[in-house]
């Protein structure tokens, strides 16, 4: 009994370890923005970013995405005639959170994506048209109502490891579903040297992620003093409880209890 409380009391101090580790770690990634540079960019990393090339009612490298997958509640279009500039477009009849996405495979740095966006009777009670990782916490500024074109977008640091990422040409957000209409066109993802001078919104891709991973993460340290720590909670706990919680004696083997037993009966039969 005292071993099994003793390794219940080091499992719960085990639990609650890496929130308090974290803690005092401080969160991930801060201070990140704290070289600046001069920005300086790359080719466009996005495949068909200008939506020039596809086949029928398809864009190439792009595909739909949303909460409500119904046609009814959103439709989506590729228009590329040879008289004007090609758009992509989301019209939500019904209140969702639709996107077209590109998936990319990033190395470590900082990075800029952006593309030209119109909105159309977009509501303003929830996320509005955007650019955006289809990952919760990360995208531009949005717009609502009915506007003209305008370059939205935002910085993103990937860790030292690389990243694989989905970017999203978007109307509504996680748990922000609206209705309306979204046109984009000339999207674009940049390598820069570093965050540039007052450069907003900027995000730290492995802080995001981090953040929202349960329980959090700690350092390679962790585990092992983990161990350290069971093991001496462990002791502890034994020694505390040892003492008012005694093993019962052990009793011996069946055989030898009949055997006793037996032979105590034959001497009272016999007196």
């Amino acid at each position: 009994m005292r071993a099994v409380v003793a390794l219940i009391f080091a499992c719960v101090v085990i639990v609650a370890l890496p929130g308090i580790v974290n803690a005092a770690e401080g969160p991930a990634g801060s201070g990140a923005a704290a070289t600046i540079a001069v920005e300086a960019s790359d080719h466009n990393l996005l495949t068909n970013g200008d939506f020039r090339h596809g086949s029928g009612e398809s864009p190439d490298e792009w595909r739909t995405g949303a909460w409500k997958e119904s046609p009814d509640a959103t439709s989506y279009e590729w228009l590329h005639s040879q008289s004007g500039e090609p758009e992509l477009t989301i019209d939500n009849a019904q209140p969702n959170d639709a996107r077209w996405i590109q998936s990319l495979s990033l190395g470590p740095g900082w990075y800029y994506f952006s593309a030209e966006v119109r909105a159309e009777n977009v509501g303003s009670d929830a996320a509005g048209a955007n650019v955006s990782l289809d990952e919760d916490g990360i995208n531009s500024p949005d717009l609502h109502g009915t506007t003209g074109w305008q370059r939205l977008g935002f910085y993103l640091k990937v860790g030292p490891h690389g990243a694989d990422i989905d970017v999203t040409l978007r109307l509504g957000g996680f748990s922000s579903l609206n209705t309306g209409r979204a046109s984009f066109r000339e999207a674009q993802m940049e390598r820069i040297v570093s965050l540039p001078v007052g450069a907003s919104p900027a995000f730290d891709l492995t802080a995001v992620r981090q953040s929202l991973t349960s329980p959090p993460v700690g350092r390679p340290w962790t585990l092992p003093a983990v161990f350290a720590l069971l093991g001496v909670l462990v002791a502890v706990g034994w020694a505390i409880y040892g003492a008012t919680d005694p093993l019962p004696a052990v009793l011996p083997p069946r055989a030898e209890r009949r055997r006793a037993g037996g032979g105590a009966r034959r001497g009272r039969r016999r007196n």
